[in-house]
Protein backbone atom coordinates (compact mmCIF):
# COMPACT_ATOMS: atom_id res chain seq x y z
CA UNK A 1 0.00 0.00 0.00
CA UNK A 2 2.91 2.41 0.83
CA UNK A 3 4.63 1.74 -1.96
CA UNK A 4 1.85 2.07 -4.26
CA UNK A 5 1.38 6.04 -2.71
CA UNK A 6 4.61 6.47 -3.08
CA UNK A 7 4.42 5.59 -7.04
CA UNK A 8 1.09 7.06 -6.95
CA UNK A 9 2.39 10.83 -5.49
CA UNK A 10 5.63 10.45 -8.11
CA UNK A 11 3.30 10.02 -10.77
CA UNK A 12 0.97 12.59 -9.92
CA UNK A 13 3.52 15.06 -9.56
CA UNK A 14 5.42 14.47 -12.45
CA UNK A 15 1.70 14.85 -14.71
CA UNK A 16 1.49 17.65 -12.44
CA UNK A 17 4.99 19.11 -13.54
CA UNK A 18 4.05 18.27 -17.13
CA UNK A 19 0.96 20.18 -17.15
CA UNK A 20 2.70 23.02 -15.90
CA UNK A 21 5.50 22.84 -18.75
CA UNK A 22 3.19 22.32 -21.34
CA UNK A 23 1.09 25.74 -20.23
CA UNK A 24 3.84 27.25 -19.52
CA UNK A 25 4.92 26.91 -23.01
CA UNK A 26 1.31 28.02 -24.43
CA UNK A 27 1.71 31.14 -22.33
CA UNK A 28 5.09 31.85 -23.50
CA UNK A 29 4.26 32.03 -26.88
CA UNK A 30 1.65 34.30 -26.05
CA UNK A 31 3.19 36.65 -24.21
CA UNK A 32 6.85 36.03 -24.42
CA UNK A 33 9.15 35.50 -22.00
CA UNK A 34 9.60 38.56 -20.25
CA UNK A 35 5.85 39.02 -20.64
CA UNK A 36 5.03 35.64 -18.63
CA UNK A 37 5.82 35.61 -14.49
CA UNK A 38 5.73 32.85 -12.33
CA UNK A 39 2.37 33.50 -10.74
CA UNK A 40 0.77 33.29 -14.22
CA UNK A 41 2.47 30.30 -15.57
CA UNK A 42 1.01 28.13 -12.44
CA UNK A 43 -2.52 30.29 -12.24
CA UNK A 44 -2.40 28.91 -16.07
CA UNK A 45 -1.67 25.32 -14.33
CA UNK A 46 -4.67 25.83 -11.72
CA UNK A 47 -2.10 25.55 -9.13
CA UNK A 48 -1.25 28.58 -6.68
CA UNK A 49 2.28 30.85 -6.88
CA UNK A 50 4.16 29.32 -3.57
CA UNK A 51 3.79 25.88 -4.99
CA UNK A 52 6.34 26.69 -8.07
CA UNK A 53 9.59 25.65 -6.42
CA UNK A 54 8.43 22.39 -5.54
CA UNK A 55 8.43 21.67 -9.43
CA UNK A 56 11.19 23.96 -11.04
CA UNK A 57 14.63 25.93 -9.10
CA UNK A 58 13.98 29.07 -10.94
CA UNK A 59 11.92 31.04 -13.88
CA UNK A 60 14.53 30.22 -16.39
CA UNK A 61 14.33 26.68 -15.31
CA UNK A 62 11.03 26.48 -16.43
CA UNK A 63 11.47 28.20 -19.39
CA UNK A 64 14.22 26.05 -20.72
CA UNK A 65 12.40 23.04 -20.19
CA UNK A 66 8.93 24.62 -21.74
CA UNK A 67 11.10 25.24 -25.06
CA UNK A 68 12.50 22.14 -25.54
CA UNK A 69 8.78 20.51 -24.70
CA UNK A 70 7.53 23.41 -27.27
CA UNK A 71 10.08 21.64 -29.80
CA UNK A 72 10.11 18.36 -29.50
CA UNK A 73 5.90 18.51 -29.96
CA UNK A 74 6.30 20.51 -32.80
CA UNK A 75 8.92 17.85 -33.91
CA UNK A 76 6.53 14.69 -33.25
CA UNK A 77 3.27 16.52 -34.44
CA UNK A 78 3.95 17.93 -37.40
CA UNK A 79 7.41 17.41 -38.68
CA UNK A 80 7.67 13.48 -38.02
CA UNK A 81 4.19 13.19 -39.08
CA UNK A 82 4.69 14.52 -42.70
CA UNK A 83 5.33 12.59 -45.85
CA UNK A 84 8.73 11.35 -47.00
CA UNK A 85 10.55 13.59 -49.60
CA UNK A 86 9.96 16.51 -51.27
CA UNK A 87 5.98 15.52 -51.03
CA UNK A 88 6.47 16.04 -46.78
CA UNK A 89 8.50 18.76 -46.92
CA UNK A 90 5.56 20.80 -49.30
CA UNK A 91 2.96 19.67 -46.52
CA UNK A 92 5.37 21.06 -43.43
CA UNK A 93 5.54 24.34 -45.40
CA UNK A 94 2.12 24.44 -46.26
CA UNK A 95 1.21 24.04 -42.77
CA UNK A 96 4.04 26.23 -41.60
CA UNK A 97 2.54 29.53 -44.21
CA UNK A 98 -1.19 28.64 -43.31
CA UNK A 99 -3.49 31.48 -41.52
CA UNK A 100 -4.21 29.23 -39.03
CA UNK A 101 -0.57 28.64 -38.06
CA UNK A 102 -0.21 31.92 -38.26
CA UNK A 103 -3.30 33.21 -36.08
CA UNK A 104 -2.86 30.66 -34.06
CA UNK A 105 -0.07 31.97 -31.77
CA UNK A 106 -0.19 29.81 -28.62
CA UNK A 107 -0.41 26.35 -30.74
CA UNK A 108 1.65 27.46 -33.29
CA UNK A 109 5.40 27.54 -33.75
CA UNK A 110 7.51 27.99 -31.09
CA UNK A 111 10.35 29.28 -33.29
CA UNK A 112 8.32 32.15 -34.44
CA UNK A 113 6.72 33.15 -31.39
CA UNK A 114 10.04 33.24 -29.32
CA UNK A 115 13.10 33.16 -31.14
CA UNK A 116 14.24 37.36 -30.56
CA UNK A 117 13.94 36.53 -26.53
CA UNK A 118 15.24 33.15 -26.88
CA UNK A 119 18.39 34.88 -28.34
CA UNK A 120 18.55 37.27 -24.92
CA UNK A 121 18.06 34.36 -22.62
CA UNK A 122 20.13 31.91 -20.69
CA UNK A 123 22.33 29.46 -22.00
CA UNK A 124 19.91 26.58 -20.79
CA UNK A 125 17.12 28.10 -22.46
CA UNK A 126 19.32 28.94 -25.75
CA UNK A 127 20.28 25.20 -25.57
CA UNK A 128 17.68 23.89 -25.47
CA UNK A 129 16.61 25.41 -28.17
CA UNK A 130 19.11 24.47 -30.52
CA UNK A 131 18.78 20.94 -29.62
CA UNK A 132 15.12 21.35 -30.44
CA UNK A 133 16.17 22.89 -33.83
CA UNK A 134 18.77 20.46 -35.02
CA UNK A 135 16.23 17.29 -34.64
CA UNK A 136 13.55 19.82 -36.57
CA UNK A 137 16.57 20.55 -38.80
CA UNK A 138 17.34 16.80 -39.17
CA UNK A 139 13.78 15.88 -40.18
CA UNK A 140 13.87 18.94 -43.01
CA UNK A 141 17.60 17.53 -44.14
CA UNK A 142 16.08 13.53 -44.29
CA UNK A 143 13.69 15.16 -47.25
CA UNK A 144 15.69 17.40 -48.83
CA UNK A 145 18.72 14.79 -49.32
CA UNK A 146 17.55 11.85 -47.97
CA UNK A 147 20.64 9.40 -49.47
CA UNK A 148 22.94 12.42 -47.18
CA UNK A 149 20.87 14.00 -45.34
CA UNK A 150 23.57 15.82 -43.30
CA UNK A 151 24.79 17.29 -46.98
CA UNK A 152 21.45 19.50 -46.50
CA UNK A 153 21.95 20.20 -43.00
CA UNK A 154 22.66 23.84 -43.59
CA UNK A 155 20.29 24.46 -46.10
CA UNK A 156 17.41 23.24 -43.86
CA UNK A 157 18.43 25.51 -41.16
CA UNK A 158 18.35 28.07 -43.47
CA UNK A 159 15.16 26.87 -44.70
CA UNK A 160 13.89 26.83 -41.02
CA UNK A 161 15.24 31.16 -40.77
CA UNK A 162 12.83 31.95 -43.70
CA UNK A 163 9.63 30.67 -42.49
CA UNK A 164 10.07 31.09 -39.14
CA UNK A 165 10.89 34.90 -40.29
CA UNK A 166 8.26 35.08 -42.83
CA UNK A 167 5.41 33.54 -40.21
CA UNK A 168 6.67 36.92 -37.94
CA UNK A 169 6.79 39.56 -40.09
CA UNK A 170 3.40 38.42 -40.99
CA UNK A 171 2.22 38.15 -37.27
CA UNK A 172 3.81 42.07 -36.91
CA UNK A 173 1.42 43.83 -39.83
CA UNK A 174 -1.76 44.89 -39.23
CA UNK A 175 -3.08 45.08 -43.17
CA UNK A 176 -4.47 41.83 -43.14
CA UNK A 177 -4.40 41.47 -47.17
CA UNK A 178 -0.93 42.10 -47.06
CA UNK A 179 -0.25 39.46 -44.39
CA UNK A 180 -2.21 36.82 -46.16
CA UNK A 181 -0.30 37.76 -49.22
CA UNK A 182 3.29 37.61 -47.44
CA UNK A 183 2.56 33.64 -46.20
CA UNK A 184 1.30 32.91 -50.19
CA UNK A 185 5.21 34.47 -50.98
CA UNK A 186 6.62 32.62 -48.19
CA UNK A 187 5.20 29.40 -49.52
CA UNK A 188 6.95 30.40 -53.12
CA UNK A 189 9.89 31.23 -51.80
CA UNK A 190 10.12 28.43 -49.70
CA UNK A 191 9.56 26.21 -52.56
CA UNK A 192 11.83 27.59 -54.97
CA UNK A 193 14.38 26.97 -52.51
CA UNK A 194 13.62 23.33 -52.53
CA UNK A 195 13.52 23.09 -56.13
CA UNK A 196 16.92 24.99 -56.21
CA UNK A 197 18.37 22.07 -53.48
CA UNK A 198 17.14 19.26 -56.15
CA UNK A 199 18.49 21.26 -59.24
CA UNK A 200 21.69 22.56 -57.25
Amino acid sequence: MEERLVRYTKEHKQETRQRIVERAGRRLKRDGIDGSGVATLMKDAGLTNGTFYAYFASKDELVATAVADQMRAQHESIVAQAAPGRAGLEQLIRWYFSTEQRDNVEDGCPNAALLDEIGRSTDPTRQAYTDGALVLIDGFAARLAPHDPSSARLKALGLLGMMAGTLQLSRALTDRQLADQLLEQGIHNALALLDAEQHG
